[in-house]
């Protein structure tokens, strides 16, 4: 076992495991670490706990110190300087006529680098902004492209829900989001309906996945055939996934009627054969067909972005 905690550089970012050495350090305080990037601040978020070492990725850098009032007061003037270089990229992408969107800047603490985020349609020669860019602030400059879901992550906001979006709040990594999981948990496949702020698929069909995939696994689902305990059967016209029941449309003195049971009270269930079109598939509408294709889209282009690009190690 090897005794670590855990340190984040932005908010809903990625944790970074670190030595504690000979620190008594607590949640939310702030140290002062060496990264990939240079010596850098960062903010505790889990304290001293043993995990095993196979979690660990080597070498396991030691804490340099916690942070002092100094250290305090020099993250908040990089802080402030960021601003200064977010204002003068602006000017120097302008001067180049870049077709690039600058979304961050952000200083290292020990002012060794500035890297500037940005998002844009295809690769961008950036190379003479680069020199600008050397020239006035003397210093390291990086150029890092990220996608739309990175921006919408920097920039934070409110989604449908009325709350802050989950990857600006607390997610510290993008998950896999598919269409499956709208349809496991019977929502509308229309693409503004489950899409995010960033025009991908929303993060949070993940949140509740598993359980719906648990609830959806002895469910019958609408057109299939079932036989209650009571000897009625016909075809199940609605399902309600969290309450597991199911209706049903059943014959009843040559009147149909809507009959509602329990999972539980069902005896035999037929699945329903789906028609197929002429190349195999399901028949659908073109609404849905449309709709289908627009979500497939979204999640090849989610497939294709991968993990987050803000890396902070």
């Amino acid at each position: 076992m090897t005794k670590v905690i855990g340190v984040r550089f932005r908010s809903a970012g990625k944790i970074y495991f670190f030595s504690p050495g000979k620190y008594v350090i607590k949640k939310g305080d702030h140290v002062i670490v060496e990264t990939a990037r240079g010596v850098e601040y960062g903010t505790v978020v889990t304290p001293i706990q043993e995990i095993e070492d196979e979690k660990v990725v080597k070498p396991l850098k030691t804490v340099l110190r916690t942070a002092s009032t100094k250290d305090d007061e020099q993250e908040a003037g990089n802080r402030e300087k960021e601003k200064e270089a977010f204002r003068v990229c602006l000017e120097k992408i302008k001067k180049h006529n870049l077709e690039m969107k600058l979304i961050d800047a952000e200083y290292t603490f020990d002012n060794n680098k500035i890297l500037f985020y940005f998002t844009a349609d295809g690769r961008i020669d950036f190379r003479e902004l680069v020199k600008d860019l050397a020239a006035v602030f003397k210093t390291r400059i990086e150029l890092r492209q990220i996608g739309v879901r990175d921006e919408t992550k920097i920039i934070g906001g409110y989604g449908i829900c009325g709350r802050p979006l989950c990857c600006h709040s607390y997610l510290s990594d993008f998950v896999p989001v598919s269409i499956k999981m709208a349809k496991e948990q019977s929502l509308s496949l229309n693409p503004t309906k489950i899409s995010g702020v960033c025009g991908r698929l929303m993060c949070c069909l993940k949140n509740e996945e598993d359980v719906y995939e648990e609830l959806n696994r002895k469910m019958p689902g609408v057109g299939d055939f079932c036989t209650a305990k009571d000897g009625l059967s016909g075809e199940v016209s609605s399902v309600n996934i969290l309450r597991q029941t199911v209706k049903i449309l059943v014959d009843v003195d040559d009147e149909k009627e809507v009959h509602e049971y329990k999972l539980e009270e069902l005896e035999n269930i037929k699945k329903k054969q789906k028609k197929k079109n002429n190349n195999g598939n399901a028949k659908k509408g073109s609404k849905e067909d449309e709709e289908m294709k627009e979500l497939e889209k979204l999640e090849k282009i989610e497939k294709q972005e991968g993990k987050s690009k803000l890396g902070d190690n």
